[in-house]
C-alpha cells in the first residue's frame, strides 16, 4: 500500500512560513507585517499580497514601498470556507508572501466561529447549547489550508485584554490576548504580540533557530524579512507546487486529480515519484469523508451535547 506521506533523507529545503502578530489598534500589526513580507519576497513588492478584511484599509499603505504590492478586498462574511477560497485566489496570483490582515474575524465576524456555534438549527429554531462541534471542524479546514499555502503567511490578529469573571465581584485580568482560536499561535512557525507600536514585542512561539533574526525589541524591517528568506532556503518552484498538491489532495481525490491534470507534463514528469504519496493521502480523505457520512448517518447525536462550552475561548 503506498504510503501517505513522502518520506526519504533529510535535507535543507526551502519552507514556507506561518508567523502571527497580534497587537490592539495602533501597535503596526500592518505596517510590520508589510515590511516582514518585502523582505521575504525578496524585495519584489509585486509578489507581496495583502488579503484585506478591514474595508480596504490595507490600501492606505500603497505608498510604503517603491512599488504597488497586490492588495486582495476581502469583504463579508468572513466564515472559514470563504478565507480559505480567498487565500487561495490570493496564493494563485502568483505572490510568494501573503499578508492577512486581519484573521480574527474567522474567530468572531460575520460567518465567522462564533456565528457557526450559535447558527438555528435546521428546523430553523433557536440553539440553547452552542455547536462548537461544527464550528471546530470548519476551523481545521481553514488552519490546514492556511498552513499549506504555496506562499509565506504573515497572519495578523486584533487583540484586547481578556478578563476572568468567576468572581464577578472581583474580576481579574488575563493581560491583553489575541483574538482568535487559542491553539492557532502555537501552529505558527513563529508568533508575537506587538507592543509600542511595533518597537518591541513579546514572543508566544520563537523557534531556536529564529531567535537571533526575530528575538529582541526593535521594529520589524525588510532586513528581517531577507533574513527569514535566507534562512528557509530562498524560493523552491517544486516545493511551491507541491504545497498546492498536498492542498488540493487534502480535499479528496477529485480535487486531487483536477490539480494535477492543470500542470504540464513537464512538471508531472519531474514529481512523478510524488505521485502515489498523494494518491493514497486523497484516498485516505475520501474514505474518512464517507466514514464520516456513515457516522452522522448511523448514529446521530447532539454536537451541543458533545461539547457545550467554547474550546475557541481565549484562556
Amino acid at each position: 500500500m503506498p504510503s501517505i506521506i513522502e518520506i526519504k533523507e533529510v535535507k535543507r529545503e526551502a519552507a514556507k512560513l506561518v508567523i502571527a502578530l497580534a497587537g490592539q489598534t495602533g501597535e503596526g500589526k500592518t505596517y510590520s507585517a508589510l515590511q516582514l513580507a518585502l523582505g521575504l519576497a525578496g524585495g519584489n513588492p509585486k509578489k507581496v499580497g495583502l488579503l484585506d478584511t478591514e474595508n480596504r484599509r490595507g490600501s492606505l499603505y500603497a505608498d510604503i514601498f517603491s512599488e504597488p504590492f497586490i492588495h486582495g478586498d476581502f469583504p463579508p462574511p468572513h466564515s472559514p470556507a470563504r478565507y480559505v477560497q480567498a487565500m487561495n485566489d490570493m496564493a494563485d496570483s502568483g505572490i510568494e508572501v501573503l499578508v492577512i490582515d486581519s484573521v480574527s474575524h474567522e474567530h468572531e465576524g460575520q460567518g465567522g466561529l462564533e456565528e457557526i456555534a450559535h447558527a438555528p438549527k435546521a428546523d430553523g429554531s433557536p440553539r440553547k447549547i452552542a455547536d462548537w462541534l461544527t464550528a471546530k471542524r470548519e476551523h481545521r479546514r481553514f488552519m490546514t489550508a492556511m498552513l499549506h499555502l504555496p506562499c509565506h503567511v504573515i497572519a495578523c490578529f486584533r487583540a484586547r485584554e481578556k478578563m476572568d469573571f468567576r468572581d464577578p465581584n472581583r474580576p481579574v485580568s488575563k493581560g491583553i490576548q489575541p483574538i482568535t482560536e487559542k491553539n492557532v499561535f502555537y501552529e505558527a512557525t513563529a508568533s508575537f504580540l506587538m507592543l509600542n507600536q511595533g518597537l518591541s514585542r513579546e514572543a508566544y512561539k520563537l523557534p531556536e533557530g529564529l531567535r537571533t533574526i526575530l528575538g529582541g525589541d526593535g521594529y520589524l524591517t525588510p532586513e528581517h524579512g531577507a533574513k527569514l528568506r535566507a534562512w528557509v532556503g530562498g524560493e523552491d518552484t517544486d516545493e511551491r507546487i507541491k504545497n498546492v498538491l498536498r492542498l488540493s489532495a487534502g480535499n479528496g481525490s477529485d480535487a486531487l486529480k483536477a490539480e494535477w491534470l492543470s500542470l504540464d507534463k513537464p512538471t508531472q514528469r519531474r514529481l512523478s515519484a510524488f505521485k502515489d504519496t498523494l494518491k493514497a493521502l486523497a484516498e485516505s480523505v475520501d474514505a474518512e469523508m464517507s466514514g464520516i457520512g456513515r457516522e452522522e448517518e448511523d448514529e446521530p447525536y447532539s454536537h451541543a451535547q458533545a461539547e457545550p462550552h467554547d474550546p475557541f475561548a481565549v484562556q
